[in-house]
């Protein structure tokens, strides 16, 4: 990294930090489930705290009942989702590593949202289908973050699973601009293209994607609303 990327970053650092010192602070139970994800060993790919603010004010804007949550990891971003629904509210959230789920589950219980937030294990192109068989939904909102080779699978059992006026967000869909890669071999950018073109054609969503750059360097998300 050359001294003006590296300036660059510190100054991305520094506006994220500013805005979450002032608009997304952090309190006990969140803090306690970053360290928590650290202590256990998670890798640190936890949304970062305005991001995760942004995802509760959009649930809240959805006025949510339900949430999907594809990739759990600690559970850091589940918290903020779980925190934008009404006491009768519901989410679960999809882990593929147990050992993940288990540090997820401690971290919503001691923020005290294991009353409404559950985490399931398994891989998620099997648990969707046992979601959908078993009568869960609709959602009202979606959030993928999960393995993005398997971004147009997710989009797609989000449609199975939610219902016009549903919003579906897929976080890091820019892979540091390396989307516009055509000729890449990473399964994470070929999953990404895939799913955003699939998304452009199909007449159910209507989608678009914007960059971000911050704490998580240089990446975006994508946000689509269900079509009646």
């Amino acid at each position: 990294m050359s001294q003006n990327d590296q300036g660059q970053r510190e100054r991305w650092d520094a506006v994220d930090h500013y805005v979450t010192d002032h608009l997304a602070p952090a309190d006990e139970a969140l803090s306690a489930a970053l360290a928590a994800t650290e202590a256990a060993g998670l890798p640190a790919i936890s949304v970062a705290p305005n991001q995760g603010k942004l995802l509760q004010l959009l649930a809240r804007v959805q006025g949510a009942r339900t949430i999907l949550e594809i990739g759990t990891l600690g559970g850091y971003s589940t918290i903020w989702l779980a925190r934008a629904l009404p006491e009768d509210g519901r989410l679960i959230s999809l882990e593929y590593d147990p050992a993940h789920a288990d540090v997820a589950r401690a971290n919503l219980a001691h923020a005290g949202l294991d009353g409404i937030a559950e985490v399931r294990t398994g891989a998620a192109l099997d648990t969707l289908p046992a979601l959908l068989a078993g009568g869960a939904g609709p959602f009202d909102f979606v959030f993928i973050d999960a393995d993005k080779r398997n971004n147009p699978h997710y989009v797609e059992w989000a449609l199975r699973l939610t219902r016009p006026g549903s919003v579906i967000v897929v976080d890091n869909v820019v892979r540091g601009g390396s989307v516009v890669d055509a000729g890449s071999t990473d399964p994470s950018v070929l999953g990404t293209r895939r799913m955003i073109e699939e998304m452009g054609k199909n007449p159910r969503l209507s989608a678009t994607a914007v960059q971000t750059v911050g704490t998580k360097g240089y990446d975006g998300f994508a946000l689509a609303r269900v079509l009646d």
